[in-house]
């Protein structure tokens, strides 16, 4: 299995960050954007850098869209249903899939379409993107890590490794998945729902102060719904993703404090959305999800 072309769905920040290092590496050919032929329409002729460079890489509609060896969704959680549709026109017998999309529910969505068999588990994690008013600056590529499900074949996993490592791709290939899965809905619901709420960055998030104690509260409460779940997560892990906020620029912005900025729907039915209704089952408080749900809520209610 030869992965050569990739299309990517989502225009966003991880989209065309991660697009434009494959690029770098194995051509501007290797890589288009694919939309829906509507927001093609309205995104039309729009002028986004990368890093202050134009962007050069192709977008096209879904309709003159053509199968591709791999499709990387890259979408918010909010446009997961419309881009299934637009992978109808990618998706061949031997594509790969492979979703950054957050949360711990988008490849299930994604196989119940397509199926399990090249569909795999991931996240990307640690890159410091920021896009806003068409531009992407990002000193940090972070890395995806991924790795296979019950039902993905055996030789969808070295394909997608050995594509990454050609294509400059940092990634690392997971035992363990769902830990790592877990880990990063975590970190999500500690920084990306802190970081909306207070109209903060990762330095404010990472000093002593209410919005550091709220981001690590909301950890933990992941960490107790997901040993709930069967998932060993730890105060190591925790300590980790802390300290991975740490290590990003101050100044920085998760995704949903620039959806804040830019006033777009976020991601919370996805981090503190999940992370209730799991707590509800297994007799877990949650107050602090329960919080940042209703303030992110109110938020997007006054837009």
């Amino acid at each position: 299995m030869d992965i050569k072309h990739v299309a990517i769905i989502g225009r966003g920040a991880v989209g065309l960050l991660y697009g434009s290092v494959i690029a770098e590496h194995l051509g501007q050919d290797s890589v288009t954007y694919v939309m829906d032929d509507a927001r093609y329409e309205r995104h039309r002729g729009e002028h986004i850098t990368i890093n202050g460079e134009p962007l050069a890489l192709t977008t096209v509609p879904a309709s003159k869209a053509t199968q591709a060896d791999l499709v990387i969704v890259a979408t918010k959680a909010t446009g997961l249903e419309q881009a299934l549709d637009t992978m109808e026109a990618l998706v061949g017998p031997d594509t790969c899939i492979i979703s950054l999309i957050n949360g711990i529910r988008s490849e299930q969505r994604i196989a119940e379409r397509f199926s399990w068999q090249r569909t795999v588990l991931a996240i990307a994690q640690g890159m410091d993107a920021v896009f806003l008013d068409g531009g992407l600056t990002f000193t940090h590529t972070g890395e995806i890590r991924f790795g296979a499900a019950e039902e993905t074949l055996p030789e969808v996993v070295p394909a997608l490794d050995a594509f990454f490592v050609r294509a400059g791709v940092p990634h690392v290939v997971e035992q363990d998945i769902w830990h790592r899965l877990w880990t990063k809905l975590m970190l999500n619901a500690g920084i990306n729902q802190t970081c909306m709420a207070y109209g903060c960055d990762y330095g404010a998030a990472s000093r002593p102060g209410e919005e550091n104690r709220c981001f690590v509260a909301a950890m933990r409460e992941v960490l107790a719904v997901g040993r709930a779940e069967g998932i060993s997560l730890t105060e190591r892990d925790l300590a980790e993703m802390a300290a991975l906020i740490a290590s990003l620029d101050p100044a920085g912005l998760p995704s949903m404090a620039q959806d804040r900025i830019n006033h777009k729907p976020t991601e919370v039915d996805e981090f503190a959305g999940t992370v209730v209704a799991l707590a509800h089952k297994h007799g877990i408080l949650v107050p602090q999800n329960e919080w940042l749900y209703g303030r992110i809520r109110d938020i997007e209610q006054s837009w």
